[in-house]
């Protein structure tokens, strides 16, 4: 059986847990006050990996909320990979020396694929491919603008340059609960050969079911954030689901 995993979120934005809807930071709810202490929540439900996510990084193009990230990548004995902010291999160092797992790049495989190809190079599979598509279309800076780059296109020529692993976000679920664009995330797994883990979503056990199912044909495991700060169910109940199959 294919492995499955899931990434429970925590996104960052002026040191709090927010949730952005559709990406929108105007569209933003506070879930608690301390990330830290939101990841020692998740790893001690049975998180084995934890997705974070520096939004102020990702909209100013710089490291803004990485002490929070260091910290419970220090502090727990859980696997984290965060996103947002990272350009230069500076950030990238500055991560993997402090005990972070895995490293997303998404802007940079836009605005710079020749940086990204050499990441790859060097990193390998501790460097994570975030694709995050509107419409089919790539979308850049947290967000805010959309380039005219197919995800599958990119995820082709970045596979070739040695991407093992690609997020694959569909803007238009993100925050939504309408349940994930499976479709989109298995086209990716398709064109690139290589594993995706879907975003953007998910809200209930049954979503998590219905990927589950894709799980042998490159889908790796999912994102959940919203759906987990709205109680429609835990991550000890996400994590028996996906176990049960």
């Amino acid at each position: 059986m294919a492995a499955f995993t899931i990434y429970p979120a925590i996104d960052m934005r002026g040191g709090k847990c927010v949730r952005l809807l559709q990406g929108d930071y105007n569209k933003e709810t506070v879930y608690g006050d301390s990330p830290v202490a939101m990841a020692e929540q998740f790893a001690a439900q049975g998180a084995e990996w934890i997705h974070m996510v520096d939004l102020d990084g990702a909209k100013e193009g710089r490291r803004v909320n990485d002490r929070f990230v260091i910290e419970a990548a220090r502090r727990l004995s859980v696997h984290v990979q965060v996103g947002g902010g990272i350009r230069t291999e500076e950030d990238i160092v500055h991560y993997l020396e402090n005990g972070v797992a895995r490293v997303i790049l998404g802007s940079a495989a836009i605005s710079d694929p020749p940086f990204v190809k050499k990441m790859l190079q060097k990193y390998g599979r501790r460097i994570v491919i975030g694709i995050d598509a509107r419409d089919g279309f790539v979308a850049t800076e947290g967000w805010l603008a959309t380039s005219n780059v197919k995800a599958e296109e990119l995820g082709r020529m970045l596979a070739e340059a040695g991407a093992e692993t690609f997020i694959f976000t569909d803007i238009a679920t993100d925050g939504t609960l309408s349940g994930p664009n499976i479709a989109a995330a298995v086209r990716l797994a398709e064109a690139t050969g290589k594993e995706v883990i879907a975003s953007g979503g998910v809200s209930s056990l049954d979503d998590l079911r219905a990927l589950c199912q894709y799980a042998g044909q490159g889908i790796g495991g999912a994102i959940v954030g919203k759906a987990l700060y709205t109680n429609q169910f835990t991550l000890a109940e996400a994590l028996k689901a996906v176990n049960e199959r």
